[in-house]
């Protein structure tokens, strides 16, 4: 359980990701924050790829987020998704998990993605805007074994072990694991150690290569490098090739307000892509 959080500016949020409904902790608020937010913001990992520093203080996530219209990876958008659950009265708590989704080398994977436990009249739900790609869309009851429809694809829980959990997506009529994950509560300073891994350490996907995704109402962008893919109803896939191209994609169908200080690093930086 996080204590309430009152640094976070609730108005500026809920203009950032279009929402105008009752500010009580109720699951149609929960259902809808959590429809709206990944929506809105993007998963990006410019700042890692740029060399610079990402902040994990309230203040810095939301200056980037909100104010600058950024978007950002895991642990701003589940730690800025927690601080506005907090401040409007619901009960969260933070947990990590291990990222298996698309790996093929068997060596267990460090805790490096965020996620969040809510709990609510009785009943606990995962909830998680910061999964890139194959973001959740709708928090799911944590009951394991069950297909659960979200305004996107269905997602599952299952139990690996008792203590052990795997969260999965269908696609294509096939279940693919997201992430396993158990119930050990994590606090800030883990996120810290976790962040500094993946912004930093040269193993990390994140330091060489550009992940970017949105979410829209039917549909899902994301980029890898040079790639850019529509899932959905009229899916498409092309590869941009100049910076320029690159760069209209990310602020006009991404939705990124590109960060103007850093434009020759940033035009840089593109044009070394894969």
């Amino acid at each position: 359980m996080n204590a309430p959080n009152s640094s976070i500016d609730l108005d500026a949020y809920f203009e950032r990701i279009g929402y105008d409904g009752p500010r009580e902790a109720s699951l149609d608020t929960l259902a809808a924050l959590h429809r709206l937010h990944p929506q809105t913001i993007p998963f990006e990992n410019l700042d890692a790829l740029l060399g610079r520093p990402v902040r994990l203080d309230p203040q810095s996530i939301q200056q980037k987020l909100v104010g600058a219209r950024r978007g950002g990876y895991c642990f701003e958008h589940n730690l800025l998704f927690r601080g506005a659950l907090d401040a409007l009265g619901f009960t969260t708590r933070s947990l990590a998990a291990r990222v298996v989704w698309g790996r093929t080398d068997p060596q267990m994977p460090a805790r490096t993605h965020m996620l969040l436990l809510v709990d609510l009249e009785g009943v606990t739900y995962l909830a998680d805007v910061g999964f890139g790609g194959v973001t959740l869309t709708a928090p799911l009851v944590f009951e394991t074994g069950r297909d659960q429809v979200t305004p996107h694809e269905p997602f599952r829980i299952d139990a690996i072990d008792a203590n052990n959990y795997l969260l999965q997506v269908k696609l294509d009529d096939t279940w693919a694991p997201l992430y396993r994950f158990d119930l050990e509560p994590q606090f800030d300073i883990d996120y810290e150690l976790a962040n500094h891994f993946v912004a930093t350490h040269p193993q990390s996907i994140f330091v060489s290569n550009l992940l970017v995704a949105r979410v829209a109402a039917h549909s899902r962008y994301a980029m890898f490098n040079r790639r850019l893919t529509v899932y959905g109803p009229d899916p498409s896939q092309r590869e941009l090739t100049t910076v320029d191209a690159l760069r209209d994609v990310l602020q006009n169908e991404i939705g990124i307000r590109l960060p103007d200080d850093a434009n020759p690093a940033l035009d840089a930086m593109l044009a070394r892509l894969p």
